[in-house]
Parts: C-alpha cells; sequence; structure tokens
C-alpha cells in the first residue's frame, strides 16, 4: 500500500501556534542586543535621506505606566515604517531629570537642603536618584520592543545638555526675550516656588463664597456722581469672591465703564451692584426684591473712595475690562498682588503691590491682624474679622474648579514676586510664534485649535524657579539698575564651559571676582533656577543642533493632548526665541488611556492596567498591537477584557503567519518561483490582492493611521486568507506532487505574500515579524528591520480571472458554506468534502463560475459542483443572499478517497491503489496533475 498521507504535513517549526510571548520576547531582545540591531540599521541606512521623530523626554521619576507605552510603541511603530520606506530614521530617547518630584524624593530619603543636608551633597543625590530612574524605565521601555540609541540617550542633567540650557537663555537673553519683573504668577505654598501655566491643573475645590460690603467713604461725592442719594441706610459697594484670604491685600475696587450700576435698597441698607446682576445677588441675602433708587454708568463711578473692610484706609473706584457680569456683583475686589488681571489695572492706575505673602505662604509681620497666619487656614480668621467690622453680607460654600499643582496636587496662590520671563510681548515674539503655528502640520487637525487656543491665552512666560534641583539661570544683575551685565552673551558661554565640566555646581560654586574681577561688587550672582519645561523645551537646541545623525527642525513630535500646553508649546516658544524657526514641521497628538467606561486610569479605583504585567502576562507584541489597534487621536480605553481580545486577535495573525511559512516547505525561491503570469490564476490573485493591500497599508502608515492597518490586516488574515484563499489551497498542497506546478504555484504566491506580510507587521508586531523573518525561504541574513517594503511582481498579461470576479466567486464560496452549514447542523451532512453541490445561476453568474470549470469544486470546498440555470431550480434548494444564486446541497453517495477525502466515483479504480480517487493515483504514480485555473 502507498503511504496515502498528504505530500506536505506541518512542520514543528520554532515559529508555532502558541506563541508564548512572555518567554520568547526577552530572548529576542538578547539577540538584538548581541547583534547591535540598531547600529545595523544605522549602519544600513547610512547616508539615505533622513525622518527625524524628536522624543519628547518622559519624567525620570517612578515607574512607566500604561500611558508611557503608548508614547513609545506609537513613536517606535513611526520609525520603524519609515525605516521600511528607506528612511534614515534614528531615534534618540531622552528623560527630563531636574525638578521638584525628584526634590521632594530625596528629601524622604536625606532630609531638606540647607538643613539636613547640605546643598551640594542634595544636588548629588537627586542626580544618583534621576539616574536609577532613568535605568528602571529604559529597562521597560526595551522590553517593550522600541528600538533606540539606548546607550546614548540624553538627559537633562548631563552636564553638556545643562550647559547647553544656560547657552539657550543667553541666547533668548540676547535676542531680547528676557525681561525680570515683579508680577503675579502661580505659586505652591508647599514647594515655594513659582509654577508656568504648563505646570497647573484645576481640580474641583470647595471654598468659602462671600459677599463683602465695602461702605462708600464720601455720601456727598457719592450723591453728586448719581444726581442725588434717595433711600436709607448705610451705603456699600459689594463685591463677591471665594479667595477670602486675599483681602488683607484688597487696593481699589473695579468697575466696567461700560456697564450700568444700580443704588439698591436692600432691607435696611443701600448696596451699589452691576444692574444686571441685582436680582440674583438679593437673592443671596434671602431678600426677593429691592428698590432701584438710582442708576450710573460705572464710567461715572472712577475715583470714588471707598472703606476697606477692616482696615482703616480708602481704597479708589478704578475702571477695568476684566470686570463681566458672568458671576458675582459686577464689582470687583482688586489686589494686584494676587491676580494678573488685578496687576494690569492696577499698573493702569499707579497702584503697586504689597508683597505681603512669603514664599511659604504666611503673612509677613507687619501685616495687621494676619501676621504669621497662614494662606491655606486664614479664611475664617478673615470672615470673623469681616462679621465682627459688620462688612459681611453674605457667607456660603461653593465647589469649583481651582488651579493646583500638578506634581504636590495642592491649591496654589497667586502671588507678586520678582521673577524671569520669557516676554510673550517684547519684540513680539508671541506674534512670531503664532506665524510658526500655522505653517506647522497638526494631527489631527484639532491639535491646532488647541495650541491657538493656548496662545490665545498665554501671558509672558515665568521661567525661574526657587528650587535646589535645577539648572541655574546663570546671570550676573547689577545691584542698582537690575540691568543684565553688558557682556552677558561672553560671561554666558563662560559658565557654560564650566558647568559642561562639573556640572551646575559649577555655577552655584562660582566666586563672581572669578569672572567679573573688581566688578563683580556692583553685581549680583542670580541664584533661581529654571523651569523644567525651559529644560525639555530646548532639547531642540541641545539634541537636534548637537546630534550628528539628528537635524533642525524635527520631522515630528509625538506627545500626549496635554502636551499643547507644555512640551509644545515651551519647544515653539525657545525655538522662535533662539532660531525663529520652529523646531517641528508636524505635530502629532494622541489621547489618554481610559477603562473600558471611560474612566480616567486611577490606583484608587483599582483600574490601573501596568505595562510590565501586561508583557508578563500576554507579551509585548499583544500591547503593542493594542496600541495600533485603537483610534488614538481620542481617549484609548484598556482594560483586561479588552487585551484579551486583543490576544484573541493577535493569535489569528500569527496563524494565518504560521499556516504560510508552514506550507512554505521544501521551497527555495531561487529554484521553486513561478512566474507571475504562469501562476494558477487564484494563487495570482492571491498576490495581486497582497499587493493592493500593501498600497492601502502604506499609506496609512504614512498618515499615521494605525487602526486602519489593523483592520486591514486583521480582515484579510480572517476573510481573504483563512476565509478564502488558505483554505482553498489546502488540497492543491497536501496532494499533488511535490515539484508540480499546482503545489509551486500556490507556494509562490504564499511567498510573495509572506514577504510582504512579515514587513507590514514589523513595525507593529516587531517581535512576532522577527520570528517569522527567520523561517522565510531565501536570503534573509539581515533583519527585517532593515528590509524595505516588499516589491510584488507585476504581471504582464491580465489574470484569466479578474480581481472584481474573484470577489463574486469569494461571495459565492461563503452563501455555499451557510447553506453547508445549516444542512450539518441538521445533521444531513458531515464534513464540506461529503456534499455535492448544484448551484443554480444567472447568466452573469453562470459566466463568471464557468471560468472555472472543474476548480469550482475545489474553490467550494465540496466533492462535486455543477452550474445550472437559475431558471431551472429544482424543489430542494436554498435561496441565497447572494443575487441570482441557489444553492442544492446533497450527501454524496461515493467512496471517500483516503488521500485527498474527497469522495468520488472512481475511487478503487485502480486496482492497485484502492482506496484512492483517479486524481490521487495520478499524483501519487503517474505524472501528476495538470491545474489550470485556480
Amino acid at each position: 500500500m502507498t503511504d496515502y498521507k498528504p505530500t506536505l504535513n506541518l512542520p514543528a517549526t520554532p515559529f508555532a501556534m502558541k506563541a508564548n510571548l512572555a518567554n520568547r520576547e526577552p530572548q529576542t531582545l538578547q539577540k538584538w542586543t548581541d547583534g547591535k540591531l540598531y547600529e545595523t540599521i544605522r549602519k544600513a541606512r547610512a547616508g539615505a535621506e533622513k525622518f527625524i521623530l524628536h522624543d519628547g523626554p518622559p519624567y525620570a521619576n517612578g515607574d512607566i505606566h500604561i500611558g508611557h507605552s503608548v508614547n513609545k510603541i506609537l513613536k517606535d511603530i513611526i520609525i520603524k515604517a519609515k525605516t521600511l520606506s528607506g528612511y534614515d530614521a534614528p531615534y534618540v530617547p531622552g528623560w527630563d531629570c531636574h525638578g521638584l518630584p525628584i526634590e521632594h524624593n530625596v528629601e524622604k530619603k536625606v532630609g531638606k537642603a540647607g538643613a539636613k543636608v547640605d546643598v551640594k551633597t542634595f544636588r548629588k543625590k537627586c542626580r544618583e536618584y534621576a539616574a536609577k530612574q532613568v535605568e528602571g524605565q529604559k529597562r521597560d521601555f526595551i522590553r517593550l520592543g522600541v528600538l533606540g540609541d539606548w546607550d546614548n540617550p540624553y538627559l537633562t542633567m548631563d552636564f553638556k545638555f545643562e550647559a547647553d540650557i544656560i547657552r539657550a537663555l543667553g541666547r533668548i537673553a540676547e535676542n531680547g526675550h528676557l525681561v525680570r519683573g515683579f508680577k503675579p504668577v502661580y505659586w505652591s505654598v508647599v514647594g515655594g516656588s513659582a509654577l508656568a501655566e504648563a505646570e497647573v491643573e484645576y481640580q474641583d475645590k470647595t471654598s468659602n463664597s462671600i459677599y463683602v460690603r465695602y461702605p462708600v467713604a464720601d455720601q456727598e461725592d457719592f450723591a453728586k456722581r448719581l444726581g442725588g442719594l434717595e433711600g436709607a441706610g448705610n451705603v456699600s459697594v459689594v463685591i463677591w469672591t471665594t479667595t477670602p484670604w486675599t483681602l488683607p491685600a484688597s487696593q481699589a475696587v473695579s468697575v466696567n465703564a461700560e456697564l450700568d450700576y444700580v443704588l439698591v435698597q436692600a432691607g435696611g441698607e443701600r448696596i451699589l451692584v452691576a444692574e444686571a446682576l441685582y436680582e440674583s445677588v438679593l437673592k443671596q441675602v434671602e431678600l426677593e426684591e429691592g428698590k432701584v433708587l438710582a442708576r450710573v454708568a460705572g464710567r461715572v463711578l472712577e475715583g470714588l473712595q471707598l472703606a476697606h473692610p477692616f482696615y482703616s484706609k480708602t481704597l479708589p473706584v478704578i475702571l477695568g475690562d476684566h470686570v463681566t457680569t458672568d458671576a458675582g456683583t459686577g464689582c470687583v475686589h482688586t489686589a494686584p498682588d494676587h491676580g494678573m488681571e488685578d496687576f494690569v489695572v492696577g499698573q493702569a492706575n499707579g497702584i503697586g503691590t504689597l508683597n505681603y505673602i512669603d514664599d511659604n505662604g504666611n503673612y509677613r509681620p507687619q501685616v495687621e491682624h494676619f501676621a504669621g497666619d497662614h494662606v491655606y487656614k486664614v479664611d475664617d480668621k478673615v470672615i470673623a474679622l469681616l462679621t465682627e467690622r459688620g462688612a459681611l453680607w453674605s457667607h456660603s460654600k461653593i465647589t469649583h474648579s481651582y488651579p493646583h499643582c500638578w506634581r504636590t496636587k495642592t491649591p496654589l496662590i497667586f502671588r507678586a514676586t520678582p521673577q524671569w520671563f520669557v516676554s510673550m510681548q517684547q519684540n513680539g515674539l508671541l506674534d512670531s510664534v503664532r506665524g510658526a503655528v500655522e505653517k506647522v502640520k497638526w494631527i489631527p487637525d484639532w491639535g491646532r485649535a488647541r495650541i491657538d487656543g493656548m496662545l490665545d491665552s498665554s501671558p509672558d512666560w515665568c521661567i525661574s524657579r526657587q528650587r535646589t534641583w535645577g539648572v541655574p539661570i546663570a546671570l550676573f544683575v547689577h545691584k542698582d539698575t537690575q540691568e543684565l551685565h553688558p557682556n552677558t552673551v561672553a560671561l554666558v558661554e563662560q559658565v557654560a564651559e564650566r558647568v559642561e565640566k562639573a556640572g551646575m555646581d559649577a555655577w552655584f560654586d562660582l566666586d563672581a571676582t572669578e569672572l567679573l574681577g573688581a566688578e563683580a561688587r556692583d553685581y549680583t550672582k542670580v541664584v533661581d533656577t529654571l523651569d523644567v519645561w525651559f529644560d525639555s523645551g530646548v532639547t531642540h537646541f541641545a539634541v537636534l543642533n548637537r546630534r550628528e545623525e539628528l537635524q533642525y527642525p524635527a520631522d515630528l513630535y509625538l506627545e500626549g493632548s496635554d502636551q499643547h500646553r507644555g512640551w509644545f508649546q515651551s519647544s515653539l516658544k525657545t525655538a522662535m526665541a533662539i532660531n525663529n524657526a520652529a523646531p517641528y514641521k508636524a505635530v502629532l497628538t494622541h489621547g489618554f488611556t481610559v477603562d473600558e467606561n471611560g474612566r480616567k486610569m486611577s490606583k484608587s479605583i483599582g483600574n490601573v492596567i501596568p505595562p510590565q504585567k501586561v508583557m508578563n502576562d500576554l507579551g509585548a507584541d499583544v500591547l503593542r498591537l493594542w496600541v495600533a489597534a485603537t483610534d488614538f487621536s481620542a481617549e484609548m480605553s484598556v482594560s483586561d477584557e479588552i487585551l484579551k481580545r486583543t490576544a484573541d486577535s493577535y493569535r489569528r495573525i500569527r496563524n494565518t503567519a504560521r499556516f504560510m511559512l508552514s506550507n512554505l516547505s521544501g521551497f527555495e525561491p531561487a529554484e521553486h518561483q513561478v512566474p507571475v503570469d504562469e501562476l494558477l490564476a487564484l494563487d495570482r490573485w492571491a498576490v495581486e490582492r497582497a499587493s493592493q493591500l500593501q498600497k492601502e497599508i502604506l499609506k496609512a502608515y504614512d498618515n499615521y493611521q494605525f487602526h486602519q492597518i489593523y483592520q486591514k490586516l486583521h480582515n484579510f488574515c480572517v476573510v481573504d486568507m483563512g476565509g478564502f484563499y488558505l483554505d482553498i489551497i489546502k488540497d492543491r498542497q497536501y496532494t499533488t506532487q511535490a515539484n508540480s506546478l499546482a503545489r509551486r504555484s500556490a507556494q509562490t504566491a504564499l511567498h510573495h505574500i509572506v514577504e510582504a506580510f512579515a514587513r507590514w507587521v514589523a513595525p507593529i508586531l516587531s517581535f512576532t515579524a522577527d520570528e517569522m523573518w527567520e523561517f522565510i525561504p531565501g536570503d534573509h541574513s539581515q533583519p527585517v528591520f532593515v528590509a524595505e517594503w516588499y516589491k510584488f511582481p507585476e504581471p504582464a498579461v491580465e489574470n484569466a480571472i479578474s480581481t472584481q470576479e474573484w470577489v463574486r466567486i469569494a461571495e459565492v464560496k461563503t452563501a455555499v458554506n451557510k447553506v453547508l452549514e445549516a444542512r450539518r447542523a441538521a445533521g444531513e451532512l458531515g464534513a464540506s468534502l461529503s456534499a455535492e453541490v448544484t448551484l443554480f445561476v444567472d447568466t452573469e453568474l453562470e459566466r463568471i463560475l464557468a471560468k472555472l470549470q472543474d476548480e469550482l469544486r475545489f474553490v467550494l470546498i465540496t466533492s462535486k459542483a455543477m452550474l445550472m440555470p437559475l431558471a431551472e431550480t429544482g424543489a430542494e434548494v436554498d435561496t441565497t443572499e447572494v443575487a441570482g444564486l441557489k444553492v442544492m446541497a446533497v450527501k454524496s453517495a461515493h467512496a471517500k478517497c483516503g488521500r485527498c477525502w474527497h469522495f468520488r466515483a472512481d475511487v478503487g479504480a485502480h486496482a492497485e491503489h484502492s482506496e484512492l480517487c483517479g486524481r490521487c493515483v495520478e499524483n501519487v504514480s503517474g505524472a501528476g496533475e495538470v491545474r489550470h485555473y485556480a
């Protein structure tokens, strides 16, 4: 008896059914490291056109979270796709290493700088802590499969980088964009430092909501302004505030010149408020109505003197455009120390600041009633004093959105202090930044509106901080004039050269006489540190312009949507201030990760998905596939269930690849590849379908539409391959002769497809693609990441069956499968090969299906298939969803071939092969069957 097993069995290759990614991937990483994969890619692309994606530095503190993973995976997908497109696309990762969170963690270990430990030692401990954090995060980023120059990343705490930060500051000063001013800034009383807009986040806070009487000091003057004074009782201007702690610094009351105000009899007193608000104001004291005694335009009230609610002094009424009728009373208590609008209107009216509060949020000794009190705890005391003086008109609680420090999560105050600013107005920096925005490509489109909105509300950027662990503002200021030293540019370079050798301590240890000589007695050495957003904002200067493999501007910046107010903005402002050119050509934004219910990831809720656990349980490629499969332009939902479904999709993709590779056993492209025009029609269709899909995939990569790639790839595996092509060619692969055209044609098609397939998935499923690459026949001595997109062969003549006709054939196959499934469920049939089908078709379908001739049964995977006119439909037929098609399926009455499993009338007809059909006899002992179409 002949061995009737199929010609080809699926070999047990290392590219097995079960991926076991969690164990395999670390081995692959070791191979990449040992083989210097990143260096190999760089060498292969040397001299090619560059594509530069500049890495926004994550903060060197704590383990990476799922958001970090999204960011790094997206960058890696883009870099690898651009490399496959032939670009030289280096990736230099970086870290942001200075700032408050690191200080806090070091304080917990060694104590406060200048108290329990000297400042220099404290900075050394901060540097050591940051370095340790970098190493931990680096390990996880590498484990994600992200390729980059991990041995030579950029760190903002590297001495050379710190020196370049100082040089960048010098350039900005040289270009006239650096100013020193006494202005209100967000102040963290917990951190003891100023903050910039980018370091502020808004959280709900319950505050005291109070209405306060400011008595009119000169009623005779008031009467003249109103043209007479009617009614009875005390006369007051009423203000509303949610920050009682600012009242000691109250220096005026602002009204809007264009608003109308009314004097209202409210019980036994008279109050002045905006006409549009007086009814709502009266409700605060539960007065249903009040009599309007007089009306007056806001401009008429300018200069009216009011009594401070608890201090023995008078305050003027001043005019301000910032006063609206959105809430309150239309009369705004004005404290220039504690609000930018108050500061601006105060300046316009010659009202300065008082500086009542120190760095830690305590009232200074000279502040009457509140000396030594902390702003967080003083509200009740202020309210009690207002009550005692008869100035409190109403008191309640309000929950509202309030600025908090994004690091310490504590409420902020506005506090006027001397600070350094990058001026947005001086020398037209804001206008030039807005002009640059127009030339940048924002992806998605709404990124443009977001950055415009940020710039519309962009004040001067406060870049100074009062911290220990930060790059110094290495400038000398004249003690009397407060002007910068006239040789600032040269001095900055001298300082930078010292910092390049010894780090930031070189500045703090510097005796000014070393650089200034006798002039040192006239100058103060600035000891403030720079905002960490300045550090990361000048990476274009310290990295793009410094690293030989990079270039300025970058082709792409890619970060989370919060970076419109952070890194995107700080990079753009510093770049325009230094180079008058944007640091990026395009900006790509991704959303935040949320759980399946749309809730933000939170340890307290318990919905956090640590990427380390995902990699250990499912593998990094599953995490990478989830990132690619999700539309990252919006919020990205992730949960254990979502990742489980992603793992199922991964298995479908992997198993498709495995089937193709397994069926290439014994195939040597140089020897066995069939020219494209000689391929069987079905095989040629498969190649053409893959070629068309590649065009779609490459377009999606170029447009950063990775979720479309996933959808197209998954559909290709499920529908085109698994549901159609691969199912059909099994018979040819397993039953025809090893070197027959039927088998080599299918193998040739599979080889073309798998060559392309490995490249398609390489940017996303990097570990899997690398594993596939080893088992594709042909020369694959170079890594898949060095390859370029596959070049499919171009046919010289049209296919015997057109692409559209194959679409119709696939529709017919699906319809027949549904009929067979129904019969199988009813117990009338077994496997599809046990069936014989008759297709009743209209003229058009008959024309298409007739091209298949006897191949129709192989396409349908039935033992027999006949075509009949639709008009001759018999009784035992099933209607299908395909127009012009009805199907009759019956169980074959013939014997089953022991080799191909078809039920054929000629099984046993050959005496030497009693269990085989005639076709198998020809394949086993004859010249082999000839296949012309499918």
